[in-house]
C-alpha cells in the first residue's frame, strides 16, 4: 500500500513539475497590463508596441493578449528583425480602432504592418479601420491621402491569421507581399459596395500562400493577385459585394514577375462586377500568367463570371502601345455554373502580341436571365469538354 501511494505522489509531482514546465515556456503580454485602455478613444499605440518588443526579447513561445473592448491604435509597425522569438502569438478578443481622422495615418501606407517576422500568428479580433470619411473625400474628387492599408505583411514566413475581422479599411484590408507559406482562415472582410480601392485581401511577390473558408464582402476585388505570385490556393470564399478574384493587374512593369501555379475552388460569387478576372495592362511587359485552375465556383448575378482583359487602359493613359506583353497560358475553367448580369458571359479578349492560349472550358454552364448566355473571343486559343454553355468561341 506504501509502495503504491509513494508511485501516486511521485506521478503527482511529474505531472505538476511538467505542467507547470509547459506553461511557464510561454509568456504572455497583456495589453491592458502595459497601459492600453479599451474605451476606443485612448491612444494605446505605445502598449501594443511595448507588449511586441517585450515578446521578440523573449526566447520563450510568446503571446500578446488583447482583452474585449476597443482600442486605438495609431500608424504601428512591428518589426521581426532583431527579435529572438521562434513564434509569437497575438490573440485579439476586442476591436482595434484607426483614429477617425484619416490625416492621422493616411499618408502612412498602412495601419498596422508586419515586417521581417516568422512564425507570426493573428488569431481572432476585428479591426476597424475607420475609412468612411477617407472614401467620401476621394468620392468628391478632393485632395486626398492616398489611405492605409489596414494589415500588411511584408517580407514575413510562417504567417497564420485565423478568425480575423476587418470592417471599412482605408484602402486595402490585409496584404501579403513577399512573404512564404502564409495561412489566412477563417477572414471576414466588409465594406460598402462603392468603397473605394478596398480589396480584401491583396497577394504579392509571395509563394505558398493559402485563403481558406472566408467571406469577403468590399468595394473593390474580393482577393487580388499581383505580380510575382506562385503556388496560391484559394478555396471556400465567399465574394460580394466586390469586384470578385483578380488576376492583376499586371504589366505595369516592362520587366514584371509572372504569376503562375494559383487555385481558386469551391467559391461563390453573389452579385459581383466580376466572378474570376485575369487583367492586364495594355504595355509592353515581359509578364506572364499560367498553369491557373478556376474549379467548382457559384455565380448569382455577375456583371462578367469569366472574363480576360488584357486591354486595360483606364481614360487611354500610360498605354504607349495599346497592346499587352503579358503571355497567359493554360488556364483551365472547370464545373462553373451560375448566372450572368450581363448577356456575355464568357470574355477572352487576349492580346494581339500574345494571344491567350491554352485555355479549358469544361462542364461550364451561365446563363442570362433563364436563358442560355454568350461568349466572346478576341485572339483566344483553346478547347472546350462536356457541357459548355455559352458556346465556346475559342479557336484551335
Amino acid at each position: 500500500m506504501a509502495g503504491a501511494l509513494s508511485l501516486l505522489l511521485a506521478f503527482h509531482f511529474l505531472f505538476t513539475f511538467f505542467n507547470c514546465s509547459s506553461l511557464a515556456a510561454i509568456a504572455n503580454y497583456n495589453v491592458q497590463n502595459l497601459g492600453a485602455k479599451p474605451d476606443g478613444k485612448t491612444d494605446s499605440t505605445k502598449a501594443f508596441l511595448s507588449a511586441w518588443a517585450s515578446a521578440c526579447a523573449s526566447t520563450q513561445a510568446a503571446t500578446i493578449y488583447v482583452p474585449p473592448g476597443r482600442y486605438l491604435l495609431g500608424a504601428a509597425t512591428f518589426s521581426g528583425q532583431s527579435c529572438k522569438n521562434p513564434a509569437i502569438n497575438i490573440r485579439i478578443d476586442g476591436t482595434l480602432v484607426a483614429p477617425s481622422n484619416y490625416d492621422a495615418i493616411g499618408n502612412s501606407g498602412n495601419w498596422i504592418k508586419f515586417e521581417r517576422v516568422t512564425g507570426v500568428s493573428v488569431i481572432g479580433g476585428t479591426l476597424d479601420g475607420q475609412g468612411v470619411d477617407l472614401w467620401a473625400c476621394k468620392n468628391s474628387d478632393k485632395n486626398c491621402p492616398e489611405g492605409a492599408t489596414t494589415l500588411a505583411f511584408y517580407n514575413s514566413n510562417n504567417i497564420a491569421i485565423n478568425g480575423l475581422s476587418s470592417i471599412n479599411s482605408q484602402k486595402f484590408h490585409i496584404l501579403v507581399d513577399e512573404c512564404q507559406n502564409a495561412k489566412l482562415v477563417g477572414i471576414k472582410v466588409s465594406a460598402p459596395g462603392n468603397s473605394p480601392n478596398t480589396d480584401g485581401i491583396h497577394v504579392e511577390k509571395s509563394t505558398g500562400v493559402t485563403i481558406l473558408n472566408s467571406k469577403i464582402g468590399t468595394g473593390d476585388d474580393c482577393v487580388s493577385i499581383g505580380p510575382g505570385t506562385s503556388k496560391l490556393w484559394i478555396e471556400n470564399v465567399a465574394c460580394g459585394p466586390g469586384h470578385g478574384i483578380s488576376i492583376g493587374s499586371l504589366g505595369w512593369d516592362s520587366q514584371e514577375p509572372g504569376v503562375q501555379n494559383v487555385t481558386v475552388k469551391s467559391s461563390s460569387f453573389t452579385g459581383t462586377e466580376n466572378g474570376v478576372r485575369v487583367k492586364t495592362w495594355a504595355r509592353p511587359s515581359n509578364g506572364f500568367v499560367k498553369y491557373v485552375l478556376f474549379q467548382h465556383l457559384v455565380m448569382v448575378n455577375v456583371q462578367n463570371p469569366i472574363i480576360v482583359d488584357q486591354n486595360y487602359c483606364p481614360d487611354n493613359k500610360n498605354c504607349p502601345n495599346q497592346v499587352s506583353g503579358v503571355k497567359i497560358s493554360d488556364i483551365t475553367y472547370q464545373d462553373i455554373h451560375g448566372s450572368s448580369a450581363t448577356e456575355i458571359a464568357m470574355k477572352f479578349v487576349c492580346s494581339k502580341q500574345n494571344p491567350c492560349n491554352g485555355i479549358t472550358l469544361e462542364d461550364v454552364n451561365l446563363n442570362y436571365k433563364n436563358e442560355p448566355a454568350q461568349s466572346s473571343c478576341i485572339n483566344a486559343d483553346g478547347k472546350a469538354t462536356g457541357i459548355v454553355q455559352p458556346n465556346s468561341c475559342l479557336y484551335n
